[in-house]
């Protein structure tokens, strides 16, 4: 979920136009299906349950392909880095196999309807890389081409790129795409919305009643339903407890044009710090686009320093001629590296859920619908085993799940021992913003150019974290599980599904000086 207004807007947001689908008017029962998150997973799961036969309501809380879709790098790619050969090891050959087929499935799956409906998204095929530029890495270079031809991925080994700079060793993928993520979106909801399935933007969903026929409550009324898929991210309702094993990433892209020719490879470095490029073309001209970055939500003093180091590295490799566009875009790392598809509980058939895609949600949000259209018509999944979103053998990651969770737990309890020592709010520099104290009240401020505050309250509305501000993108993030909120405290992206409660402010501190 997610909405337009950010401080920056992507070059996908950008070069479309806002849609209008109405919100929920009234409560109903018109439904099979309710689909909650206007993404690309929850775009392609509402269509082909649509397919199926299915009358979907699809409910998305700001606009729909405004949120990680429409601010990714929008690879539709099999190759995530360095996955398979630590796939084969810690899940075995036949999981792997699983998760190789379902990431190949997602890509031919967005291909195919882009051809048979004719979405115009700017749809190319292209070969993708995973290079290295370190000597000592080639091995795991090598390593993933054995691993990713083993399981029948179009993978081979080569030091030639259209690269302006050398590398010793990468992963090439055959036939590969990147497109439009948004145009392609409008294009899925242009096919969704009739027929007996509807969008409806702008409309929250609060909870899910799930003792008798399940009723999704949203803002506006509720749907009663006989399944529901929660496309979201992390869920809002969430008795699995996936909140717990998933970390929330937030990631930096610039868009750049160049003097020379734009490479037209997309590419992904396994060397740190890492770096993501791929090209795009429109009428304005020819762009690279330049990612990397990523930091864990909420845990970052300075995020604007992110964007000059990704201009930095640029600047340093191509001749930059102007840097364009910069955005920022959010997804969430499941604990063993497989992302999160199938029932939301152990103890519901109708309720799903997808996320964790670690940022490949491209293929991942695709094949995701794929499993999920299996599971409500009751057929048998080829890929559901590896990606089961109940399951709890974690294996080798465990470890990495119990230091996440140490994490929440220390910013839990160590943001509330720092807020304690805050300033006052008069400390605050115009454009600044942070925890300061209000009287003997501790309050998250932005002091603004001319001088006027603005306040809510700091704690998230999801598990009561104290929020971190995030000065890239003026927003109250949620260091614990990822929650985003503007400066008045409304909520950019969930879990939480209430706003931030704005704080009333004495006269002489709303009006600041003069």
């Amino acid at each position: 979920m997610g909405n337009l207004p950010e401080t920056h807007r992507s070059i996908w947001v950008a070069t479309t136009g806002e849609t209008d689908y109405p919100s929920l008017p009234r409560s109903t029962e018109a439904f099979d299906v309710a689909v909650v998150g206007g993404g690309i997973a929850g775009l392609t799961t509402a269509l082909l349950l649509k397919r199926g036969g299915y009358k979907v309501a699809l409910v998305e809380a700001g606009r729909i392909a405004s949120g990680a879709t429409g601010n990714t790098t929008a690879k539709v790619t099999s190759l995530h880095g360095l996955t398979y050969a630590e796939l084969i090891d810690s899940q075995g050959a036949g999981k792997a196999l699983q998760y190789a087929q379902a990431s190949q499935a997602g890509l031919e799956q967005v291909a195919r309807i882009v051809e048979q409906k004719g979405i115009d998204c700017d749809f190319e095929r292209r070969p993708a890389y995973t290079y290295t530029e370190d000597p000592e890495r080639i091995a795991d270079i090598d390593n993933e081409v054995r691993a990713a031809t083993s399981l029948g991925l179009p993978a081979s080994l080569t030091t030639t790129t259209d690269l302006p700079f050398e590398v010793k060793a990468a992963v090439r993928f055959e036939d590969q795409a990147q497109f439009h993520p948004r145009k392609y979106c409008l294009g899925l909801a242009a096919l969704i919305d009739g027929k007996g399935s509807q969008i409806f933007e702008n409309t929250r969903a609060l909870d899910i009643d799930d003792e008798g026929p399940l009723i999704v409550a949203t803002e506006h009324g509720h749907l009663t339903v006989d399944y529901v898929v929660l496309a979201t991210h992390l869920p809002f309702h969430d008795p699995g407890g996936l909140f717990a094993k998933a970390s929330p990433i937030r990631s930096y892209v610039i868009a750049i044009q160049i003097e020379g020719e734009v490479p037209q490879g997309m590419y992904l470095s396994a060397d740190s710090p890492i770096r993501s490029m791929r090209s795009f073309t429109n009428r304005e001209g020819s762009y690279l686009l330049v990612g990397g970055e990523s930091h864990k939500v909420g845990q970052d003093e300075n995020t604007n320093v992110r964007y000059a180091r990704l201009e930095a590295w640029a600047r340093d490799h191509f001749n930059v001629r102007s840097v364009d566009y910069k955005w920022s875009a959010q997804d969430y790392m499941p604990a063993d590296d497989v992302p999160y598809i199938g029932k939301l509980s152990p103890r519901s058939d109708r309720m799903f859920v997808a996320t964790g895609f670690k940022k490949w949600g491209m293929t991942s949000g695709t094949a995701a619908a794929m499993i999920l259209t299996d599971l409500i018509a009751g057929r048998q999944s080829p890929w559901a085993d590896v990606f089961d979103s109940t399951r709890l053998d974690l294996g080798a990651s465990a470890a990495r799940l119990i230091k996440e969770n140490i994490n929440v737990a220390k910013r839990f309890v160590g943001d509330r021992l720092h807020a304690m020592a805050a300033p006052p709010i008069e400390s605050l520099k115009p454009g600044e913003g942070g925890i300061v104290k209000l009287g003997s009240e501790k309050v998250a401020a932005f002091r603004e150019v001319g001088g006027a505050f603005r306040a809510v309250s700091p704690i998230c509305t999801h598990l009561a974290c104290v929020v971190a501000f995030n000065a890239a993108e003026a927003t109250w993030d949620c260091p614990c599980h990822g929650s985003r909120f503007d400066l008045d405290g409304n909520i950019i992206e969930g879990p939480a599904v209430r706003n931030l409660p704005k704080v009333d402010l004495p006269e002489e501190i709303l009006s600041g000086p003069g």
